[in-house]
């Protein structure tokens, strides 16, 4: 896999009241995986609905849970986009296992290539041809589910989007952060890496600086997560990342990306705060932090969740008990899943940061049991587990 070196800032660590669970790397990478996709799927069933009418469908307290969905619930384009991303870094270390060093971008590109393919999007005649991996054998992964416009249209122009030729410039949507997790997965490569491969791929659909930006955070925030920092350390290190680093391209820092991840923190409890276990309403989220429609927006809210549900930082978060992981992970898909805006694209991400945290204790049995097509999930996982020497 070809990488470029990138500086490492030395942020002064967060305070965390817990120590860091100490799961195997496979485990952080199904988790990561799989906690995707449970927050992607139950965020599914009302991503187009505001909180009034999750309310007036589900109660009071919104949707908690799959078996308040008779027959279960599909996962979207998020998970769909999330394993693709997968599969192209499988095929970039299969060809680096084999000595040959790929374009890890071009593999990635491939890759979303064929799964546009499986939306009903005619392939550009200048697109090159692929031949099939074992991803794109299965059905599930050929639904259309709400893709995002700025992931398809960027895609069909056929033109291998660059930052230095963008597709879509103006498009800031959440196409790219909510598929970007895979990238933190990565062992052994500096975050300056970690961030380079995550932002170039997003520039493959999306040209904001948000966009890239907001992309390369989750990863980075994944990346410090599976080397065994805790959440809020994670998050403080990938903010000051973008604080602090040399972003490449003669790029500043989005200050709405980072007013929006400011915010999270600052929203989140802290631990020994006096308003500890005080969450924030649905309307209040939206108001502080958006819909999550747009990347900032969606890795915000997804952000604040997670933190804000942390049995270290909330005495009224369930979850102090020997089952706290799968506890924190409930209350947090339930605060990412109800709120008026993109429900899907912000669980999908707690998802993703929580199974990597903790991974797989957190995600509930039950809850794998309704998943769809948990196999396929289990199988890009396998592979990145394997190639990765996890």
């Amino acid at each position: 896999m070809s990488t470029e070196p990138g500086t490492t800032p030395a942020p002064r660590p967060l305070p965390s009241a817990l120590p860091a669970p100490a799961p195997s790397r496979e485990s952080r990478i199904h988790g990561c995986l799989l906690g995707g996709a449970l927050g992607d799927s139950l965020g599914y069933a009302v991503e187009f609905d505001d909180i009034a009418a999750v309310r007036a469908r589900f109660g009071p307290a919104g949707l908690q849970d799959f078996a308040a969905l008779d027959g279960g619930s599909h996962f979207s384009d998020d998970t769909q986009l999330t394993l693709y991303t997968v599969d192209g870094l499988v095929e970039a270390l299969e060809w680096a296992n084999d000595g040959v060093g790929a374009d890890t971008n071009a593999c990635l590109w491939l890759a979303y290539l064929r799964w546009l393919g499986t939306q009903g999007v005619p392939l550009p005649a200048s697109a090159p041809v692929q031949p099939p991996r074992w991803i794109d054998t299965h059905e599930v992964l050929k639904h259309r589910r709400a893709p995002g416009k700025a992931c398809l249209s960027g895609l069909a122009t056929g033109e291998m989007g660059t930052v230095y030729r963008p597709v879509n410039p103006d498009s800031k949507g959440c196409g790219t952060v909510m598929r970007s997790a895979p990238f933190g997965l990565i062992p052994h490569i500096a975050p300056g890496s970690v961030y380079k491969l995550s932002s170039d791929a997003a520039s493959l659909t999306h040209g904001h600086p948000a966009a890239r930006q907001g992309s390369g955070a989750l990863s980075l925030m994944i990346h410090f997560l599976a080397a065994g920092h805790g959440l809020l350390e994670a998050a403080g290190y990938a903010l000051a990342h973008l604080r602090e680093a040399d972003l490449g391209r003669n790029e500043s820092p989005d200050p709405v990306l980072i007013e929006r991840l400011e915010a999270a923190l600052r929203l989140a409890p802290q631990p020994g705060q006096p308003a500890a276990g005080a969450l924030l309403s649905p309307e209040d989220l939206v108001r502080e932090l958006g819909e999550g429609w747009v990347a900032e927006e969606a890795l915000a809210v997804a952000l604040y969740a997670v933190l804000a549900t942390a049995p270290e930082t909330t005495a009224a978060a369930p979850g102090h008990g020997e089952d706290h992981p799968q506890a924190h992970f409930r209350a947090a898909i339930a605060v990412a899943v109800n709120h008026s805006g993109d429900s899907d694209s912000t669980a999908s991400i707690a998802g993703n940061l929580l199974g990597t945290y903790y991974g797989e204790e957190c995600l509930p049995a039950a809850w794998l049991e309704a998943l769809e097509a948990p196999d396929v999930i289990r199988g890009m996982a396998s592979r990145l587990a394997v190639l990765t020497g996890a």
